[in-house]
């Protein structure tokens, strides 16, 4: 896998235009598929029929999502005088686990030449990266906030993927899981997070390491990351809200 350049697409308005519909179609009867599965039994067969439709047309919405990404240029980025550090919320269902910072380990394995285990040293000798950019929740609230950590990229340098990975799964100490295609993880504002306006980051937050990104929708930054893992294939398990029922790709 090459790293010298981030693979760039041109499309025309009309274009564009056509693949937002499309996607928007696929959003819908995504958004159909979801539907609450306490429904009495007589809407049953037509939930099974949603559910259907569904999985017909999430990989083209996918695909048209993933096209659109790499049409866009970076997402923007703010000046220190727009941090809103009161705006970034903890979800009330969030369990905080307990991790030692002594023993912690980042592992970063799967379809990669280079496996590695790093510990928060190792971490932090990496070139640090410092965005101030805005996390838009899907619960409908967002907040500009400054992350500093390392870039995805850089770690995938150290690893290097395997010609065939095309996505990436972040495991956590609370047991939540996320997947994201490997252009996503790669992209150049996407990082693992140890710093939040300019201090490490708060427990709660997700310390020692969770992703931050502009351009993915705040369930896919997962927090407390303990394992990278880059692969050729999506597993059946893709994310911990994905797989009840919430988009796959969620880009911004």
């Amino acid at each position: 896998m090459q790293f010298d350049r981030y693979p760039q697409r041109r499309f025309s308005r009309r274009q564009l235009m056509q693949y937002a519909g499309l996607s928007g179609m696929g959003l819908f009867l995504g958004s159909c598929g979801a539907s609450n599965s306490s429904s009495t039994s007589i809407f049953k067969p037509l939930h099974q029929q949603t559910t259907n439709v569904r999985a017909l047309f999430e990989p083209l919405n996918q695909g048209i999502e993933e096209l659109i990404f790499q049409a866009k240029n970076p997402a923007p980025e703010y000046p220190l005088s727009a941090i809103e550090p009161n705006s970034l919320l903890i979800n009330s269902f969030d369990t905080t686990p307990a991790i030692d910072l002594n023993s912690f380990k980042l592992v970063i394995d799967g379809a990669v030449n280079n496996p590695l285990q790093l510990n928060m040293n190792d971490v932090r000798a990496l070139p640090l990266i410092s965005m101030v950019i805005r996390h838009v929740c899907v619960e409908g609230w967002a907040a500009i906030v400054q992350w500093g950590g390392v870039r995805l990229y850089d770690l995938a340098k150290l690893v290097q993927p395997k010609a065939g990975a095309r996505y990436v799964y972040f495991e956590s100490a609370d047991n939540y899981y996320e997947s994201w295609d490997i252009a996503s993880a790669l992209h150049p504002q996407t990082i693992l997070a140890y710093q939040k306006n300019g201090n490490d980051i708060p427990v709660e937050n997700g310390a020692p390491l969770r992703l931050a990104s502009p351009i993915k929708l705040g369930y896919k930054q997962s927090k407390w990351v303990t394992r990278v893992t880059f692969t050729n294939e999506l597993r059946q398990r893709r994310g911990y809200w994905v797989d009840e029922g919430y988009e796959w790709f969620a880009g911004l």
